[in-house]
Formats: structure tokens, C-alpha cells, sequence
């Protein structure tokens, strides 16, 4: 994401006669490469403690703020060794019983999805978690655990493992699920599962986070999705409270073959996508022929700002992951607002069809 320092974080400061300008200057320097394109957000970092320090907070706050830090420098370092792994996040009850058949549906889920390379990311927990980390096994299972005085304690996949982590917040905890996942399946839950897929709703549509596939699976004849989401169509789209393409946001599946497929098909062209500036950025596996730009051109104009949809070879802004430096990219003034349209894109893009020969 786009990063500029904040002016007031900025402001060169003293306390007692001492530059902490200099002082914060001379920490990162001793510490951080000096080839790091990071420097000014440790600055701006280290920065936001000392400010905070000179207010002298409340210790609520303080604690907050420190527990908050650990806990994503931890998470960050441990999932470093699984970094450029495509990972699918997987949520569901705690109290499926083994003997439901969602739960077999969930440990054959899990199974599917390491057959094709994917890690099952879970909550650590019992049911569902249980489940698809039963079926991936632990070299395909990532596990983040919420500390909690009853009810959840890590499944006997992950226990124990490199492969967990365990969070004192619940909002951290929800961060890694939505940053770590290419793609997410939601089998039915209760208030958590669907508090996990609204907000992932939210976050993609209003460009928040990235779009993924999001899953909804239910066993063959199931109503769970169904009902869910005519109340969505009826209540929230019939009331226009959110966009008809917005529904493109998400799909309702009934069997482990079609979630598989769903989301084999996001990534059959589609690499990942970039915000540079005032261009957005879709880097593609494959470059599409100058028949599907124009129909681009012709059938999307409505996502571009400005302009058009042009190809282009990496940009100079994006030399810091050289591995996706061989990827055409396919770029424009993107309107920020119709991401259940953009998605529609996306599938089109995907499809062998529109890729040059």
C-alpha cells in the first residue's frame, strides 16, 4: 500500500534540550540497513512511541499499544518462512461435530486444498478448524489461536507447532486471517463465522483489502448459504444499500470440487494487483491479446477514471519485488468504487480465451 509520513509526526521536536529528531535518526541507523526503503516508516514508528511517551498515557493504553506491536513483530517474523506461499483461510463452527457431514466436508476441503499446493489457514480450534487442518495436515496448516480462558484451545494438528500462533487480540488475530489469505472459504458458523464474512465483504468492497475468492460452502442440499444470501439480495441489494455487482464478490458452492475450482480459476491468469500512484496495477501470468483489451476498453471503460486500459511492463516504483518483475501488467486510473464489477474483470481476464498466443 501507499505510504506518505504524516507532516505531524514529521515535526522536528525536543524534550529537556535534547534533539529527539537526531537521537531517533542515529537508533535507526545503527540498527536498519542503510538500503532499506523502510527507513522513514521506522522513523515515523519510533516517532509515534516517543510522542506517546511524552503525553505519558494512561498504562491501559500503554499496554494496548505494547502487546499490539509484540504481537505483530511476532507474527510478521514467524510468517516469513511461509512467505509466497498461496495460503486459504478457513472458517467455520467450533462446534461442528466430527460426525456432522460439514465436518467431513471441511477435513476433505482441507485435503483437497494441499493437494494443490494451498495451506489452510484456521483458528486453531475445534470443529471446522479441526476439520481442515485434519485433512491438510501440518505441513499444510497455519493455525492462529485466540488466548481465551475457555472454550478454545489449539487443534491436535497444529499444537504444539511451528505452524501456530496464538493472539491476546482479537482484532490482530482478524488482521492476519484477511492479510495471509489468496482466498477464503466459509462454511456455516455462528456469530464469528459470519462476522468474518461480512467484514471481509466489507474490506474488498471498499477496496480495504484485495480481492480473493470468497467461498461459501455448504453440503448438497444445504440452506445455510442460500438463506443468507436471498436476505442479502432482498433486503440489502433491493433496498440499494449495496451495488447488484457486489454479489460478484462472493460465491455459494455445494461441493469441495467447486471451491477447488473457484479458486484455481482467480489465479489461472491473475497474479496480484498493486496501487501505484493513481494507477492500479494487475500483474498477469499471461499477457491478453489487443482483441480483449479493446473489449476491455469497450465493456469496463466505466472502472477508469481517466483513459484506458493499457499493458505495460513493470514499473520503477515496483523494483522492490524483483521475483514479479517478468509479469505484464495491465494498468489504470481505477475508480475505487466498483470492485464487485472489477471482479467481474478479473474473470475475464482468466478465461485462455483473451491471453495473447
Amino acid at each position: 500500500m501507499p505510504y506518505e509520513p504524516d507532516d505531524y509526526l514529521s515535526r522536528h521536536f525536543q524534550t529537556t534540550g535534547i534533539d529527539l529528531t537526531n537521537k531517533v535518526d542515529e537508533l535507526i541507523n545503527l540498527v536498519a540497513p542503510s538500503s532499506s526503503q523502510n527507513l522513514q516508516l521506522y522513523r515515523d514508528m519510533l516517532t509515534t512511541v516517543i510522542r506517546m511517551a511524552q503525553a505519558d498515557r494512561n498504562r491501559w493504553d500503554a499496554k494496548i499499544m505494547l502487546q499490539t506491536l509484540r504481537e505483530m513483530e511476532h507474527a510478521f517474523s514467524t510468517l516469513e518462512q511461509f512467505k509466497r506461499r498461496r495460503k486459504v483461510t478457513v472458517f467455520g463452527s467450533a462446534r461442528t461435530p466430527v460426525d456432522h457431514p460439514i465436518y467431513a466436508l471441511a477435513r476433505n476441503l482441507g485435503a483437497t486444498l494441499a493437494r494443490h499446493g494451498l495451506m489452510v489457514v484456521t483458528g486453531a480450534g475445534g470443529g471446522i478448524m479441526a476439520a481442515a487442518h485434519e485433512g491438510a495436515g501440518l505441513e499444510y496448516s497455519l493455525g492462529f489461536n485466540i488466548a481465551l480462558p475457555f472454550e478454545q484451545g489449539a487443534n491436535a494438528t497444529v499444537e504444539g507447532s511451528g505452524n501456530l500462533l496464538s493472539f491476546h487480540f482479537f482484532f490482530l488475530r482478524k488482521l492476519f486471517f484477511v492479510k495471509e489469505a489468496d482466498a477464503l472459504v466459509l462454511c456455516p458458523g455462528g456469530f464469528g463465522t459470519l462476522d468474518e464474512a461480512l467484514e471481509v465483504l466489507t474490506l474488498m468492497q471498499t477496496g480495504k483489502s484485495p480481492l480473493v475468492p470468497v467461498v461459501l460452502l455448504d453440503q448438497p442440499g444445504g440452506s445455510f448459504w442460500k438463506e443468507a444470501i436471498a436476505f442479502i439480495e432482498k433486503q440489502l441489494q433491493g433496498n440499494g444499500y449495496i451495488l447488484a455487482n457486489d454479489m460478484n464478490l462472493m460465491r455459494v458452492v455445494y461441493s469441495v470440487e467447486e471451491a477447488a475450482e473457484e479458486i484455481a480459476q482467480f489465479y489461472r491468469n491473475y497474479h496480484s494487483s498493486r496501487l501505484l500512484k493513481d494507477r492500479f496495477v494487475i500483474r498477469l501470468n499471461h499477457a491478453l491479446s489487443d482483441a480483449a483489451i479493446q473489449q476491455l476498453n469497450h465493456e469496463f471503460s466505466g472502472l477508469c477514471l481517466n483513459g484506458e486500459f493499457r499493458q505495460q511492463p513493470a514499473a520503477e516504483a515496483e523494483q522492490d519485488e524483483p521475483e514479479l518483475h517478468h509479469l505484464t501488467r495491465l494498468a489504470f486510473a481505477f475508480n475505487g468504487r466498483d470492485h464487485g464489477r472489477l471482479r467481474e474483470l478479473l474473470n475475464l481476464i482468466n478465461q485462455p480465451q483473451h491471453w495473447a498466443c
